[in-house]
């Protein structure tokens, strides 16, 4: 991890399930761990441990829940209903392969779901986060998916939420948001890792 001065946001997206396998849209669905998603999750307890965090915050998923519980959380989770994935309405469950069989130029990020959320909706939610966490001036610890991180990365180093399209996220990773200089640089300090 990025060593700083300053508090620092670590975000953890869940481990893997059967849907981030076959890259299944997975919004609302409450899809559990695959058996390698919860042993990765359990690995995240040694790569979490060189920071203290004053609050760990999770999506209300299970997935999110169990991958804080097994990287030694659970105890200190707190349920942020902004952190839920994106709502993917229509395309809940359907591959980007699948969509754009049907829609040949969709881009989540640019065109967002039938039925469900646009990248300026879930940057809304990013922006509330983010003004609790700096609210808060602490290190912190976010357990999520990986779209909503994504835009709320975007969001923290002052990127629309569109910005979001540009990071990738694999299961079970690190990031960390912070600062560079003062409190005025949000930059992301490590990314995916």
């Amino acid at each position: 991890m990025s060593e700083s001065p300053f508090p620092q946001i670590t975000l953890v997206r869940h481990g893997e399930t059967a849907w981030s396998r076959s890259g299944q849209h997975t919004g609302r669905s409450d899809i559990p761990l695959t058996p390698e998603g919860e042993e990765a999750a359990r690995a995240l307890a040694s790569r979490l441990a060189a920071r203290s965090y004053a609050e760990v915050w999770s999506s209300p998923s299970s997935r999110a829940a169990t991958t804080c519980a097994l990287a030694g959380f659970g105890d200190r989770r707190v349920i942020d209903p902004d952190l839920a994935e994106w709502d993917y309405g229509a395309y809940e469950g359907r591959t980007t392969q699948a969509i754009l069989a049907e829609r040949p130029d969709w881009r989540l990020f640019r065109d967002g779901c039938p039925g469900g959320e646009t990248a300026e909706a879930v940057g809304v939610r990013a922006d509330r986060i983010i003004a609790r966490a700096r609210a808060r001036d602490a290190d912190l610890v976010v357990f999520s998916s990986a779209h909503v991180l994504r835009v709320l990365a975007a969001r923290w180093i002052g990127l629309p939420p569109q910005g979001g399209a540009l990071l990738v996220l694999g299961t079970a990773s690190v990031s960390v948001l912070g600062y560079e200089h003062d409190r005025t640089e949000p930059v992301l300090r490590a990314w995916n890792g």
